[in-house]
């Protein structure tokens, strides 16, 4: 078989990991209506998806010096399946924690693992197969609100991960069959010195954090509360939905057309342009109410934000190494989940406490405006990394 139909059952499994993550933020009404639960134990199953797709890709990292990516990706899918499994049978808000947990773990293994090897797939157009695999995994995203619609019409919110535990097995199984009949990438037989790798790429390990780690941090308090925000600023449940959809919806083409772009332009300047941007439009958030305006708002917001993922991976993926991709990749990858997933505690904490949703996201922009402000300045004073190591 070809390197097309290995990326074509790829794209299958990246829907699901995506899934995994993002489909709490529509469930958090539902899960908070089964289980009386507050906006800051909501905000923390959220937050614990993201955790628990942190956690596990700095290890992942090491093993897969040690196992080929192919592997690595089929375990990955199992656990996916454990842990909707796992989740579909929650009788609390603290097990529904434990499940967000699981099925974020499987997400961040899946990724360590598969992002380097599309870019080994197809390593004259790293950008661009790195735009299309985003595509098919933000897809999932849009997918999230009708998904869970229609599996709570058809049930409850646990006919959703009982769907994901199928699914996920599926499309497991069909990639490891796929990828045994395929002559794979070898480029990570390369890359065994997990420290080493780390101790010469930290520059541009440490770029990559501070470029999407508090950006992150922002979008992923904004992202799982979008609903409740737009609710208190008037909108109807009904419409609120539809705007985070709408949200997801732009990010389908930004992965494309922005993993494109990446492979043609400078890529720094790219990022930081994309900050400016999500500033920008968290900004208008505070401050603009009505349908219609909100609806262009988040348009814009979501091509934005999510352009930025396909231009950091293609910064990172596209100049590491052979010898240092994986290992460099997963150390940066870990580290910036790590921040980003706290985004919707502190939101969820600050809410529960009695701030306004107008009065958070200001000052977490602000805080995003400094970081920015650091970022350009360094980049202008050429201390800012262009690229990997040779």
């Amino acid at each position: 078989m070809s390197r097309r139909t290995v990326f074509g059952s790829l794209l299958g499994l990246v829907f699901l990991v995506n899934l995994a993550r993002v489909v709490f933020a529509p469930l958090l009404e539902p899960l908070g209506s089964a289980f009386q639960a507050s906006d800051a134990a909501l905000g923390t199953v959220a937050t614990l998806a993201w955790l628990g797709s942190a956690i596990p890709r700095i290890p992942t990292g090491y093993l897969l010096t040690r196992f080929s990516r192919g592997r690595v990706i089929v375990v990955s899918s199992l656990v996916l399946t454990t842990a909707a499994v796992a989740t579909s049978i929650a009788n609390s808000v603290s097990t529904v924690m434990v499940g967000a947990f699981l099925m974020g773990l499987a997400s961040g293994t899946y990724f360590i693992a598969a992002n380097p090897l599309v870019s080994e797939l197809f390593p004259g157009r790293v950008g661009t197969a790195l735009g299309v695999h985003g595509t098919a995994s933000q897809t999932a995203a849009v997918s999230a609100p009708a998904i869970v619609i229609a599996a709570i019409a058809a049930g409850d919110w646990r006919t959703v991960f009982q769907a994901i535990a199928v699914a996920a097995a599926l499309s497991g199984v069909s990639f490891g069959l796929t990828a045994r009949r395929t002559d794979m990438p070898d480029a990570g037989g390369e890359d065994t010195a997990f420290l080493a790798a780390t101790r010469h790429q930290w520059r541009i390990i440490l770029a990559g954090v501070a470029v999407i780690g508090v950006t992150g941090l922002v979008w992923n308090g904004l992202f799982n509360f979008y609903v409740k925000y737009l609710i208190a600023k008037g909108l109807t449940s009904t419409d609120a939905n539809q705007l985070l959809t709408v949200v997801f919806g732009a990010g389908v083409p930004a992965f494309f057309i922005t993993g494109r772009l990446a492979d043609e332009v400078p890529v720094v300047p790219l990022l930081l342009s994309i900050i400016g941007g999500f500033l920008l439009c968290v900004l208008l958030s505070t401050v603009l109410s009505g349908f219609l305006a909100l609806a262009v708002l988040s348009a814009v917001m979501g091509y934005v934000i999510h352009s930025l993922f396909p231009a950091v991976d293609t910064y990172l993926l596209g100049s590491l190494p052979d010898h240092h991709r994986g290992s460099a990749y997963a150390v940066y990858s870990g580290s910036m989940m790590i921040i980003q997933s706290s985004g919707s505690t502190i939101v969820g904490t600050l809410s529960s406490a009695g701030y306004r949703f107008e009065t958070i996201f200001t000052g977490l922009a602000v805080v995003l405006a400094l970081v920015l402000l650091s970022l350009a300045g360094m980049y202008f004073d050429g201390r800012f990394p262009a690229g990997a190591q040779a």
